[in-house]
């Protein structure tokens, strides 16, 4: 019946997440996953545990980040988001509260991997129009194609770019004005930065 089916598709899903986790977790800015498993159809996962302070404690409303601080929290990010997307992984929901500032030596860690989706080079049939996708992510956070349930690399890319905008303007992306015309986040008059950056 449907249950056993959407059973098997979940511990399908939790197995290919599992062993991405496996994989990325050589990361030194990765959770390492310990163990996995299965108990009562309900799914476990055991990762190392981090020591520090959620990002969402320096990326907060109404604190403004300085230019110098927000590139060095973009690039920590990035240079991890790296070896993800080597991977052939999307996060899909990077935020403040799923980055974690190390006590030990201050490096930002990627947590909660639990909306990760592999990289697939195969085509979905056209045959099929009706297989549905989950969108998972944080309005705010999220570009066009991740909300219309396509998530491709450079989604990850968008949320670190949003992160940004909240760092250096203290607000909540929610709460950045849009141009009513194209949606785009009217960001640049609330800041005062290099042009290189802004670009």
């Amino acid at each position: 019946n449907s249950d056993h089916i959407s059973l098997a598709s979940a511990r399908r899903l939790f197995t290919s997440e599992a062993e991405a986790l496996a994989a990325l977790g050589n990361h030194d800015q990765i959770p390492r996953l310990l163990a996995h498993f299965e108990e009562n159809e309900q799914f476990y996962l055991a990762q190392e545990l981090i020591q520090g302070e959620l990002l969402s404690e320096e990326i907060r409303s109404g604190v403004c980040l300085t230019e110098t601080q927000t590139i060095e929290i973009i690039q920590d990010v990035l240079t991890t988001l790296c070896t993800v997307h080597e991977h052939g992984v999307i996060h899909r929901d990077i935020k403040p509260s799923n980055l974690i500032r190390r006590q030990c030596d201050r490096k930002i860690v990627l947590i909660d991997f639990g909306a990760v989706k592999q990289v697939s080079n195969q085509l979905v049939s056209e045959a099929t129009p009706h297989s549905m996708t989950v969108i998972i992510g944080s309005l705010g956070y999220m570009p066009n194609e991740q909300i219309a349930g396509h998530p491709c690399l450079s989604s990850d890319i968008y949320a670190v770019g949003i992160l940004a905008l909240q760092a250096l303007t203290g607000r909540d992306p929610k709460r950045i004005p849009k141009d009513p015309s194209t949606s785009e986040l009217m960001w640049r008059e609330l800041v005062s930065i290099r042009p290189e950056l802004a670009n």
